[in-house]
């Protein structure tokens, strides 16, 4: 799984990547500081299964705090996407590109207005954000529909007018995207389209990339610097103008602060939490309690930074997965001792038999049954499992 961060430059997307992974990258105030994309890793928050099963758990990857388990996604931001990207404008088309193997988009923009379309700052209500909603969606449109038309004429001639032949000669063209014969089909009884393609008109043709790209690249909206004056009102705003959108309030400078500050050891803090407490031995300066007390101040009005939520909604709610803990009954340590070591990110509707397959080749061929080990209860391999189960594969040797 891979999570994309997008945006038009200036906005804080590098901010953001780096309050959630820490990764060391370059933050300045102005556009096109990110060329190439960088990557790193992220982490979804999931309540662990150590207290139901009475134990306290040691990651094999990942961490866990005080009951918050943290499991990784890997996490990609590219370079910022200006207007006429789809044309090649700023680099467009290799920024777009970089974008094939995302699984779900984070879409990162400045909430305040102080950003221009150029990713240039301005005045803090001088930018109406809901114009940077309509551009990144019509430039991500536009990257499928240029994929659509590449070889267009030819294409269309050699199709026959059989729905399933069409849906995977479409899928064939656009598979760097993930796009699925029957993805296509779908598609293509949704909007009821002609299986001739020559009779498609461009406003279909639109439609039809447009509908590709929400479903391969579901993306939500990270509203960003929500500190600055205005930003509450326009994320009013925003919520009503699009209410199929998913808008989360976020301030990557304050989780970065956070993240830093508990990383020296200066702060107790869990991601995701919208509190903090000082370490009573912490020596801070007065500039840093002067940041923390206005980043509280931030919290009191907010559920969290909103980074931390970003990253679950992306993964829980639009690619609806769920988090599933191998285990055994009678045995939740690994062959070096830790405790629930593992927690993997599945499909909604993984069966127990996708899971053994997830664990291993093996286990998935040579499956028995299946144990939920917090009821231990015995289940076979078409069992749907939920998120937060602990699972035990039972298999031949």
């Amino acid at each position: 799984m891979l999570i994309g961060l997008v945006g038009k430059p200036n906005v804080g997307k590098s901010t953001f990547f780096k309050a959630a992974t820490l990764a060391e990258v370059e933050i300045a105030n102005y556009p096109f500081v990110t060329i190439k994309p960088n990557h790193g890793t992220a982490y979804v928050k999931v309540e662990c299964a150590e207290k139901e099963l009475g134990t306290t758990c040691n990651p094999r990857l990942g961490y866990c705090i005080r009951g918050s388990r943290f499991v990784p996604v890997d996490t990609m931001d590219v370079a910022g996407l200006v207007e006429g990207a789809h044309e090649g404008k700023g680099m467009g088309n290799q920024f777009l590109d970089d974008l094939n193997q995302a699984d779900v988009l984070i879409h990162v923009i400045d909430c305040a207005g102080a950003t221009n379309a150029k990713g240039e700052p301005v005045s803090p209500g001088t930018r109406d954000p809901a114009l940077d909603v309509r551009f990144l969606e019509a430039e991500l449109d536009h990257w499928y529909l240029r994929l659509i038309r590449k070889g267009w004429e030819k294409f269309s001639r050699a199709v026959n007018h059989k729905k399933s032949d069409l849906a995977k000669a479409l899928a064939k063209q656009l598979s760097s995207l993930g796009v699925s014969d029957k993805l296509c089909e779908a598609v293509l009884e949704f909007l009821e389209l002609p299986l001739d393609l020559k009779e498609w008109s461009d406003s279909q043709v639109v439609l039809f990339a447009a509908e590709l790209r929400k479903a391969t690249k579901p993306m939500l909206v990270a509203c960003n610097k929500m500190d600055l004056p205005g930003s509450k009102e326009n994320l009013l705003r925003l919520r009503q103008q699009f209410p199929g959108i998913t808008f989360v309030a976020c301030s990557a400078d304050a989780e970065l602060a956070l993240r830093e500050a508990a990383k020296r050891g200066l702060i107790d803090y869990i991601p995701g939490e919208n509190h903090f407490e000082t370490k009573k031995e912490a020596a801070l300066t007065d500039g840093q309690r002067r940041g923390l007390d206005q980043i509280q101040k931030l919290l009191a009005g907010h559920a969290s930074t909103g980074v931390q939520e970003a990253l679950d909604k992306a993964v829980f709610e639009l690619l609806k997965y769920i988090a599933v803990f191998p285990g055994g009954v009678h045995k939740l340590e690994d062959s070096e001792g830790r405790r629930l070591p593992d927690c993997f990110l599945v499909p909604g509707g993984s069966t127990a038999l996708d899971f053994a397959y997830r664990l291993h080749t093996d286990f998935g061929k040579k499956f028995i049954r299946a144990i939920d080990v917090k009821t231990r209860r015995t289940v076979g391999k078409e069992h749907v499992l939920n998120h937060r189960d602990v699972i035990e594969i039972i298999h031949n040797a």
